[in-house]
């Protein structure tokens, strides 16, 4: 066991810590109907049933800035039901409102064991003590600011066939009990990754460096069954390359009976749907598919160079395989796109793909948005603005976000904003409610990024102003998703619930690839810079998504990587 000695200072015996603040939805989450696992609190895995902790007790922060908001702390769960266990601690950062989960067990049901009684013998429970704990990290020589001593992280020492899946912390050095946490056997765990850093205090708080990270399932999109738990990662040392000495939950169970029924799923649109905002400057405004289909649009093809009539549901696209690079869609007059690239907002909806997520413990509702036209780029040098006139642009845009749902209480947890060829998971207490508790999504101006608040989200270089611009702001301009909107896959459910629309299984492009040497426009506009800058804005411009050079046409949302993988970030 390491030998730690804490230093830090206070503020006087009577100073008492504040509470943290906490986060709770605008509005109150509705009671969904019984006769199905959705919303009803715990999930059966298999052996194993789990239960969804939100409710925290403090045990020690790290403070980095003197009103503690800048730090990070560390909250063991409270209120666990009857007859289940811990599996680890939690922990978040001070700059945002107390809202996180970690998962307790407990053995679904008594197994029966038949045969003889030489079989029993090598049965093996799910879930046991640890051996032991090892103290990974303590707040050694540390200069916090901490109310209730140092801080002690102990990694459970699991029984040879079991994992540990999380830490317990401690403000005392003696070792916490046996019975304080349970270890899972190994074969009901699934490999985890760490993947968002929350606190690095290497060279700046304590000799010993400290690192933590929030982790997440290896296994996740509509086919992984890895279940996250909500607890940490920490180490005294962390590389890419490192591996985790702790693991994630596996759902075992095939019927994933959690996830909502098509009534929940309508109520959940309803009560959830975001509201869409399109900056006030808008001209390439969303439209329906079939009014896109409707107004001109056509199938060109290798072999067709004049281009085909599209039937109102696509029924005459070709459909499913692979994008062979044989088929696009586009128009046969300039004067025809002119006409359908501004959109028709009357007529638009989302389109609403459900998935499990995490295992089944949560619901993504994937909604997607369609533009018949992406407009150019506006690039941002410094206190310059230069619009664009082709990197950018191209025909038939889909754009997306996704709210993710807790399956445990049907509340909402998070949205995903894609952003062109990346995004970021944004949490509830982050969010602009609208009504109730329906989010605003602010989609950005001409190339329909969304994004949690209004303002202009430059991609590149803020340090140096130098990037392209995403202007994103409140208007009159706007689709309610919770009233304009049509589920057109949910594949848990079947075929009969719910039937995918002709023009889904369409895997080609959704508009020609527009053939122009992307560098020359950009190029001209580096040569106009300074000698000294060049450099650093020609870098920086390098690094922006290829998409935005409008050099392919763009593919339909069956076609993208989060169809059946989870979000990228």
């Amino acid at each position: 066991m390491l030998g730690c000695k804490c230093l830090y200072w206070s503020r006087g015996a009577d100073y008492k810590r504040p509470e943290p603040e906490t986060f709770a939805l605008p509005g109150p989450v509705p009671e969904w109907s019984q006769g199905s696992g959705f919303g009803a609190s715990m999930i059966k895995l298999g052996e194993l049933e789990v239960c969804q902790i939100t409710k925290f007790e403090y045990i020690w922060s790290c403070h980095m800035s003197l009103d503690g908001k800048q730090g990070v702390s560390f909250y063991k769960p409270i209120y666990l039901p009857d007859g289940f266990f811990c599996l680890g601690h939690y922990c978040q950062s001070n700059e945002r409102p107390l809202r996180g989960f970690v998962l307790v067990a407990r053995v679904a049901a008594k197994i029966e064991l038949h045969g003889s009684s030489s079989l029993n013998s090598y049965y093996l429970p799910p879930l046991l003590n640890p051996v032991d704990y090892s103290l990974m990290w303590c707040s050694e020589g540390g200069n916090y600011d901490d109310f209730n001593g140092c801080g002690y992280f102990w990694l459970p020492q699991p029984p040879e066939g079991y994992k540990a899946l999380g830490f317990l912390v401690t403000n005392k050095s003696e070792k916490p009990d046996l019975e304080e946490v349970k270890c899972v056997r190994a074969d009901l765990t699934d490999g985890c990754e760490a993947y968002n850093l929350i606190v690095n205090t290497h060279s700046k708080f304590s000799k010993a460096p400290f690192v933590v990270l929030s982790m997440r399932p290896l296994h996740r999109g509509i086919y992984g069954r890895g279940v996250s738990v909500g607890t940490f990662y920490c180490s005294s040392y962390w590389s890419l390359e490192e591996e985790l000495n702790i693991a994630c939950l596996k759902n075992l169970d095939p019927s994933l009976h959690a996830m909502p029924n098509i009534d929940h799923i309508h109520s959940l649109v309803r009560h959830y749907g975001p509201t869409v905002f399109f900056h006030p400057d808008e001209v390439y405004l969303p439209s329906s598919v079939s009014w896109f289909f409707r107004n001109g649009a056509l199938l060109f093809s290798s072999h067709n160079s004049g281009g085909e009539a599209i039937d109102i549901e696509g029924s005459n696209l070709p459909c499913g395989e692979t994008n062979d690079g044989k088929y696009w869609i586009d128009f046969t007059s300039d004067t025809l796109r002119e006409n359908v690239k501004h959109g028709n907002l009357e007529s638009a909806k989302l389109y609403v793909h459900v998935k499990p997520a995490l295992g089944g413990t949560f619901t993504d509702i994937v909604m997607w948005v369609f533009c018949p036209f992406n407009g150019p780029a506006t690039l941002k040098l410094g206190m310059m603005n230069v619009a664009l006139s082709q990197i950018g642009q191209h025909v038939g845009d889909w754009e997306h976000f996704t709210l993710r749902i807790s399956n445990f209480t049907g509340e909402l947890w998070s949205i995903y904003f894609s952003q062109h060829s990346g995004g970021k998971w944004v949490g509830a207490s982050d969010l602009e409610f609208i009504e109730g508790n329906k989010a605003i999504i602010y989609s950005s101006k001409s190339g329909h990024a969304s994004f949690p608040h209004p303002g202009n989200h430059m991609q590149g270089s803020t340090k140096l102003g130098i990037g392209l611009r995403n202007d994103a702001a409140f208007s009159n301009h706007y689709i309610d998703s919770s009233k304009d909107y049509e589920i057109i896959a949910a594949e848990y459910l079947g075929d009969e619930l719910v039937k995918e629309p002709f023009w889904l299984q369409y895997m080609r492009e959704w508009g020609p690839t527009i053939v122009y040497d992307s560098r020359t426009e950009l190029d001209k506009i580096i040569k106009m810079l300074p000698v000294t800058v060049r450099y650093f804005v020609e870098s920086i411009l390098n690094k922006l998504p290829l998409e935005l050079y409008g050099e392919e046409g763009p593919t339909g949302p069956k076609e993208k990587n989060n169809w059946i993988g989870d979000e990228r970030c």
